[in-house]
């Protein structure tokens, strides 16, 4: 169905408002892919916040236009899926999972702001750890020697009392 100059101004500024805030765009050919599993595709990338359509690459080429994902205009060609997202790894590892199970969804390549990437440095990136899982990490690295320094204050009393603990007991034995 052919979208009228109205309609293609709205998607355009659609895109364009996801352009803005977003940290990566992934491009994968979905030729052959029934509307089952691209629906099932949709569903794990609404899961994963990643927004996820199929577009006409003219319109494409003008809402990336002055972006920094602008490097991109030169892979739009052929049926695409785009993934777009604030995560710069959440829409590749979405497609790059689902890509493993069904080999018609082909990844093509992406970008990250003002850099091009190919298939590989897309499937590289999927396999990075998650902003939480790294954030989770670091401050693990962070308390890590607070809590040494914690339990190593805690030994002394511990011990203390122990010993204490001990006397008593070995006391009530010789009067007993």
């Amino acid at each position: 169905m052919a979208l009228n100059r109205a309609s293609k101004s709205a998607v355009i500024d659609n895109v364009s408002a996801e352009l803005a805030k977003a940290q990566s765009v992934i491009l994968a050919e979905y030729r052959g892919l029934n509307v089952a599993k691209i629906t099932e595709l949709r569903r794990q990338a609404r899961a994963a916040d990643v927004y996820l359509r199929v577009l006409k690459n003219t319109l494409v080429r003008r809402s990336i236009a002055g972006t920094p994902f602008d490097k991109l205009s030169d892979q739009l060609v052929g049926p695409l899926i785009y993934g777009i997202s604030v995560d710069p790894v959440a829409a590749a590892r979405v497609m790059c999972d689902f890509a493993k199970t069904n080999e018609i969804l082909v990844i093509k390549g992406g970008s990250l702001p003002n850099s091009l990437l190919d298939a590989a440095g897309v499937k590289a990136l999927a396999s990075l750890p998650s902003r939480e899982e790294l954030l989770a990490k670091l401050l693990g690295t962070m308390q890590a020697p607070v809590a040494t320094f914690v339990q190593t204050l805690n030994q002394v009393p511990g011990t203390f009392v122990r010993t204490l603990a001990a006397v008593r007991d070995q006391r009530a034995e010789q009067e007993a």
